[in-house]
């Protein structure tokens, strides 16, 4: 197996904001001027980051954009070719890293188990590797919601329970900082749902977690701060608003209108500067500038009742993505 582990020692759905409202909170995670080229190929071009303590940090990216490769550097998997990383103060790789590394836990992408033991057996195994304490294995197994398959053998699990049982083998020992690497791969929507209220436990208790996602939906309402990475480099960083409104975005506002009061409401909104107002099944579908927002709802305002509801669409984290990454 070893790739569940590789030694790296031990491991929200809601918004989690709090890092984010004490922007000078401590760097668990400092990357400075990191390079990995491997020949001509710059995998990892020159990259500067701060992760904070307790905050849930997402790194996003097309494939081949270098976050595995900056994962893996973080962990001490890979070494850089140039600039340094420090996990909490200790420059990775450095004499004292081993120690260090206990109190990080890792979820690679693609879990790989032994078969012939038990789920149960499996955790006993990696705690042994990590000298953490065998007692902790069953509540391990609790929390993952695997208790009810703990002496089957791994063979008869099917692909969601050998997610969550890669999870488990991160969270033992109690790590205090989560690399989670696509980790609701093969998950269906209910272990989705229990995986980031496990998330949200996690942070409660001040672990810091890094993940990475391509189910950007996922996301985007979970994770404290972002960075987007194309070509080796951090293309943006900061929450998923900061990034919305740095890409000036335009919004969408669907309203509700009945058929014989659309021209009033079109009559209304005809002097402002919209991107475009279109008719829709129930109503207009309008675009905006975002500081026009508040102009046209005040318009709205005035139509005594000719609207009975509205939607404001924020620009997804995907728009965001493609804005910053293509």
């Amino acid at each position: 197996m070893p790739n569940a582990s590789s030694g790296a020692g031990a491991a929200g759905a809601e918004p989690l904001a709090a890092a984010a409202e004490h922007p000078a909170a401590e760097a668990v995670i400092t990357v400075r001027g990191v390079r990995k080229h491997y020949g001509a190929v710059h995998a990892v071009d020159g990259v500067d980051l701060d992760i904070r303590r307790g905050e849930l940090f997402g790194l996003i990216g097309h494939n081949g954009a270098g976050k595995s490769t900056l994962f893996k550097m973080m962990l001490g998997l890979v070494p850089a070719t140039a600039g340094e990383i420090r996990i909490g103060g200790v420059a990775v790789g450095g004499r004292d890293f081993r120690a260090a590394r206990r109190a990080v836990g890792y979820l690679p992408e693609n879990v790989v188990l032994y078969d012939n033991l038990t789920g149960l057996e499996t955790l006993h195994f990696f705690a042994r590797l990590k000298g953490a304490a065998a007692a902790d294995c069953a509540p391990v197994l609790e929390r993952v919601g695997l208790a009810h398959a703990a002496r089957r053998r791994v063979r008869e699990y099917s692909k969601g329970m050998r997610q969550r049982l890669g999870f488990a083998q991160a969270l033992l020992g109690k790590p205090r900082l989560l690399f989670l690497d696509e980790p609701t791969t093969g998950l269906d929507p209910e272990a989705i749902r229990d995986f980031y209220a496990t998330l949200r436990e996690l942070r409660a208790e001040g672990v810091t977690m890094v993940l990475t996602s391509h189910i950007l939906a996922e996301i985007q309402e979970r994770v404290d701060r972002l960075a987007i990475m194309a070509a080796g480099k951090v293309q943006a960083l900061g929450t998923v608003q900061a990034l919305r409104e740095r890409m000036d975005l335009p919004l969408n506002i669907d309203l509700r209108v009945a058929e014989v009061d659309i021209a009033a409401v079109r009559a209304a909104l005809a002097s402002l500067p919209l991107l475009a107002v279109a008719d829709c099944e129930g109503g207009l579908a309008l675009q905006c500038r975002r500081e026009l927002k508040m102009a046209v709802l005040e318009a709205l305002t005035m139509l005594a009742g000719r609207v009975s509801d509205l939607r404001v669409r924020e620009p997804s984290l995907e728009d965001v993505f493609f804005g910053f990454a293509d």
